[in-house]
């Protein structure tokens, strides 16, 4: 009897034929809603997710699944603890989108210092004034503070120092070693209090939602910029709409906000200030497919009696 890998959401073509090629039965799914996968996963023995929430009642609900594959590096959308209960290993596509969100992350400190969002506002009806009254800086010699250094802060740092000739400071205490372009420091305010661009790359958990608050924007300069490619929990946001609205910092780039998709209603969406995306950090065509090909080898991994590279950390004890 052949293994069947759910697909809630489609993936990219290298990931299905990866799959079908070592035998698979690949189930495309009808749907990602809680109620589309609870009707197709009690004879699934794999998944992979894009970006369904699996609930603890999807996974009490699927008996024969051993394995999850986050189409993704970020997890927080997994039920740790019903995997964990019901002995469902969970993987991650590693850094196969680093270069995406790494290069999404520079553009949109472009933006913000070409103050675009404001610029494009003005300049139909008052041409001049968009090109001439609306302060605008470059990167160059500015200082990038990264909260994080994993695969994508990394990237970050390499492209801002070596394309931009910015100053790089990076607070990350479980960091071991770093190139030299990136100065660590020890005190996370330093981050906020010295950086003209506070850029973010920790994944969502206990520790580090809503961890960007009142606090930090007070710290922060007056002609800084938030820049957000993680995840819209990490930033308290009633917080960044009081800085924003009471000009405690310069702006903020936004791949992603606490709620996707955007409540209309949302004050970020309408500042001048402020450039908000509907997280696609990941979604070029180029990291889309080394995702859908890296939850496939993951999967294959784990049937094939090999350890899958990327097991979240919380769960690797469930792989020997």
């Amino acid at each position: 009897m052949s293994i069947k890998v759910l697909l809630p959401q489609p993936i990219l073509p290298e990931g299905y034929a990866y799959l079908r090629e070592r035998g698979y039965e690949v189930v495309d799914g009808r749907g990602f809603t809680e109620e589309d996968i609870l009707a197709d996963i009690a004879d699934c023995d794999a998944m992979i997710v894009r970006t369904a929430k699996i609930t603890a009642k999807i996974l009490d609900a699927a008996p024969k699944l051993k394995i999850l594959a986050r189409h993704g590096a970020g997890y927080d959308g997994v039920d740790l603890e019903a995997a964990r209960r019901n002995n469902v290993l969970v993987t991650t596509a590693g850094g196969a989108n680093a270069i995406s969100v790494a290069e999404l992350a520079i553009f949109y400190m472009l933006y913000c210092s070409r103050r675009f969002q404001a610029v494009m506002a003005h300049c139909r009806e008052d041409y001049r004034y968009a090109k001439m009254g609306i302060q605008k800086t470059e990167l160059e010699g500015k200082t990038l503070g990264l909260i994080g250094t994993g695969n994508i802060g990394k990237l970050v740092a390499q492209k801002a120092a070596m394309g931009f000739n910015m100053k790089v400071l990076a607070y990350d205490p479980f960091a071991r070693e770093v190139p030299e372009y990136i100065q660590l420091v020890e005190d996370r305010d330093e981050i906020f209090r010295n950086s003209d661009y506070v850029s973010l790359h920790v994944p969502a958990t206990k520790e580090t939602i809503h961890s960007v608050s009142d606090r930090e924007f007070d710290l922060m300069k007056e002609t800084a910029f938030l820049i957000n490619t993680a995840r819209g929990s990490i930033v308290d946001e009633a917080a960044l709409i009081r800085a924003l609205e009471a000009k405690k910092i310069a702006g903020a780039g936004l791949d992603t906000v606490e709620k996707e998709p955007f409540d209309l209603s949302n004050p970020l969406l309408s500042m001048e200030n402020v450039l908000v995306a509907p997280h696609i950090g990941g979604a070029t065509k180029e990291a889309s497919t080394r995702s859908s090909v890296a939850c496939a080898e993951a999967i294959d991994d784990f049937f094939s009696g090999r350890k899958p590279k990327f097991i979240v950390p919380e769960l690797r004890d469930l792989m020997p």
